[in-house]
């Protein structure tokens, strides 16, 4: 005897249930590598932070600490829009859920503003790694050297992320202004949910990491 499908159950599934299960285990396979990949970063900054120190602390004093606060409650603020948009949906609230998005991508927008505004300065400044990197400061350049390095790449990478995470969303609003989604179906936007908040995490260690080195003085 066959099963009757839903109209948004893909034909492969029996219900929506199941079909919710596979993409959110496949969805967590996908954020277990990203946390993989940066975590690789995250043991290359824990190594030369704890070898040089003293020169990783000279270049955290020359970021800024003000527009990367403000980064920070902006991305912190979209992860609760995102949050809001996926509960939105949830209770069949498709204008409301498509004004969440909007405001998630907003958020995310200042965020890449803010950045390079900053790494224009660093641009200015000659800290950028490479034959123009000038440093006077405190420790030795190469050291510093290498923290902007790990600074421009781990940021660059979150930021490639924040961009991918506009395109997504995006793409999720207009569907869902199309009314593509309901209470019934609403597992891409939980997916995109769940990519987001990872963003968003993986810029609170970040923040700290970069920017709070001997803050306290």
């Amino acid at each position: 005897m066959s099963v009757a499908h839903n109209s948004v159950v893909a034909h492969q599934f029996d219900d929506v249930e199941q079909q919710h299960q596979t993409y959110s285990f496949g969805m967590w396979i996908f954020l277990v590598t990203e946390i993989m990949f940066f975590g690789g970063l995250f043991a290359a900054y824990t190594v030369y932070r704890w070898s040089f120190p003293e020169a990783f602390a000279a270049g955290s004093e020359h970021l800024d600490i003000v527009l990367a606060t403000i980064n920070t409650a902006a991305l912190l603020t979209s992860s609760f829009t995102m949050a809001l948009a996926v509960r939105a949906i949830q209770l069949g609230k498709r204008k409301q859920m498509v004004g969440f998005l909007l405001t998630t991508i907003g958020f995310a927008i200042v965020f890449l503003v803010l950045k390079g505004i900053e790494y224009s300065q660093k641009f200015q400044a000659h800290l950028v790694p490479g034959q123009d990197f000038v440093w006077t400061g405190a420790g030795n350049p190469r050291h510093v050297e290498m923290f902007f390095g790990l600074y421009f790449t781990m940021t660059a990478l979150h930021g490639l992320h924040v961009l991918i995470g506009i395109l997504v969303i995006s793409i999720i609003a207009f569907l869902g202004w199309k009314k593509k989604f309901s209470p019934d179906y609403y597992a891409p936007v939980e997916m995109t949910g769940l990519y987001w908040h990872l963003v968003d995490i993986i810029w609170v260690f970040l923040f700290p990491l970069l920017y709070l080195i001997n803050r306290h003085g």
